[in-house]
């Protein structure tokens, strides 16, 4: 079987260090093993994901070398690939998903599930208490006049796991680790779970390529598979990125944002620098994408998070 993996952002503003390695983990992966490569956006959240972010993110991909086969300006019919435009296919697996009973609907705010006396995992996330599940048809229309409600999925009692092509073998008791999970909010947006897997199964993914912290959805999104009769990709899970004092990347940390290096360094400095943090490019010479596949092994890549040095790319 061809491989097939994906780079599926959601492209909020410019990407920066830890999506850049995602990028490039990405590519090596699959065309180490001479597979094609798909590029998606995940702009379910369109306040968030302007047009323009997604477009420039296309220009930095191609900057650093990291091109694509499937996607936007590469349709192969497997589209379309920006996520805000494929409401009606996440519609029909939710319908799948209704007709099977496993789903109701949930008039829970955040606040709420946050102040009730749920379970909480040792991440600090809560575990839905199942709240809502045993509404009546009268309370649920009682609470339909004021809310727009969520729809959720029925979770079993059962353990779900996968042994990760990175990280090796990961499990969990769905009903008592996640609870019943969202597949759409209450503004009518769909989750992530739901959409996340009916599109790799659609676009013909079979290896998925993402950050450790997206580890703990997996069993959910197994479940996913199941439910809908789909065929799941491998899944490699990577260390994620850190600031020098421990803190995860984001959008205010500019100096590691992609348009703060661009004034700085080519593309062969950045990929090479990135390759050595994730310790497949035995120094910090610059490479580009191409002369990285002969060193790249998942065997190199940590499993730990990985703290970026004070001045590496600066």
């Amino acid at each position: 079987m061809e491989t097939v993996g994906r780079f599926a952002p959601s492209p909020s503003g410019r990407l920066h260090l830890g999506n850049l390695l995602c990028a490039l983990l990405v590519w090596l992966s699959a065309r180490q093993k001479d597979g094609r490569v798909l590029l998606r956006v995940e702009d379910l959240d369109t306040a968030r994901c302007p047009r323009r972010y997604s477009e420039q993110m296309e220009r930095d991909l191609q900057w650093l070398g990291l091109d694509w086969d499937i996607g936007p300006g590469r349709d192969n019919g497997t589209g379309p690939y920006y996520q805000s435009q494929r409401t009606e296919i996440y519609q029909a697996a939710l319908e799948t998903l209704r007709e099977k009973g496993l789903v109701y609907p949930c008039f829970c705010t955040r606040a709420e599930i946050h102040a009730a006396s749920a379970p909480h995992r040792e991440d600090g996330q809560v575990v839905y208490a199942g709240t809502c599940r045993h509404l009546t048809a009268a309370e649920i229309a009682e609470k339909s006049r004021n809310r727009a409600p969520a729809l959720r999925l029925i979770t079993p009692e059962e353990r779900w796991g996968f042994t990760d092509g990175h990280m090796g073998r990961y499990e969990e008791n769905l009903a008592a680790d996640c609870g019943d999970f969202l597949l759409r909010r209450s503004d009518g947006m769909f989750a992530y779970q739901l959409a996340v897997v009916v599109d790799d199964a659609a676009m013909g993914v079979t290896e998925v390529v993402r950050g450790a912290d997206l580890l703990d959805s997996t069993p959910r999104q197994l479940y996913l598979y199941h439910l809908l009769g789909l065929t799941p990709p491998v899944f490699y899970h990577f260390p994620l990125l850190l600031t020098a004092e421990g803190r995860r990347l984001s959008k205010r940390d500019g100096a590691v944002g992609l348009d703060s290096l661009q004034d700085r360094l080519p593309p062969e400095e950045i990929l090479g620098r990135l390759a050595f943090l994730a310790r497949f490019n035995p120094s910090a010479a610059p490479k580009t994408a191409a002369e990285l596949l002969a060193d790249f092994a998942w065997e190199k890549v940590p499993r730990q998070d990985i703290r970026i040095p004070a001045g590496l790319f600066c």
